[in-house]
C-alpha cells in the first residue's frame, strides 16, 4: 500500500456497513451512491476562513481555501484541487457527458468540474457540501 505524503494510508477501502456507520445518511447518500444534496443547502457555501476542505470520507485534503469562489450555483465551488487528490470518470446520467470527481483516497463522489471557472484554470469544481469537512487554518 502507498504512503500520502502526509502519511496516510492509501486508499481506504470499507465495507458498506462500515461505511454506514462511518458516515451520516445524505454523506453516504452523495459519497456512496453518487446522489447530489440540494442546492444553497450546505453552510459551506458561506464559509469564508481560511483552511482547507477534507473528504468528509476519509479526511483526505482535496481543496484550500484560496481556490473557493462563489459560482452562483448553489455548491461549493473551487478552481483548483490539490494535486493527486481526485479521480475522475464521465457520468451520462442527465444524457449528456459530465466530468464526475471522486475523492482518490476513499473514491467517494464529490460532484462535478465544469469548464466554465475563473482564470487561472478556467475549472469549477462543483462540490456536494455534504462530502466535505472544512478545516480552519490555526
Amino acid at each position: 500500500m502507498s504512503k500520502h505524503s502526509k502519511g496516510q494510508d492509501w486508499p481506504v477501502e470499507l465495507s458498506e456497513e462500515q461505511w454506514r456507520q462511518r458516515l451520516t445518511p445524505a454523506q453516504y447518500r452523495v459519497l456512496r451512491e453518487e446522489g447530489t444534496e440540494m442546492p444553497f443547502s450546505s453552510p459551506l457555501n458561506d464559509e469564508q476562513r481560511k483552511g482547507r476542505y477534507v473528504c468528509a470520507g476519509c479526511g483526505a485534503e482535496l481543496f484550500r481555501s484560496d481556490t473557493k469562489f462563489d459560482a452562483g450555483c448553489g455548491w461549493p465551488s473551487f478552481n483548483a484541487a490539490l494535486p493527486g487528490a481526485l479521480a475522475t470518470s464521465t457520468d451520462y446520467k442527465l444524457l449528456y457527458p459530465r466530468t464526475e470527481y471522486h475523492c482518490a483516497r476513499c473514491g467517494g463522489h464529490h460532484g462535478h468540474v465544469f469548464d466554465d471557472g475563473p482564470a487561472p484554470t478556467g475549472q469549477r469544481f462543483c462540490s456536494n457540501g455534504v462530502a466535505l469537512r472544512f478545516v480552519p487554518d490555526e
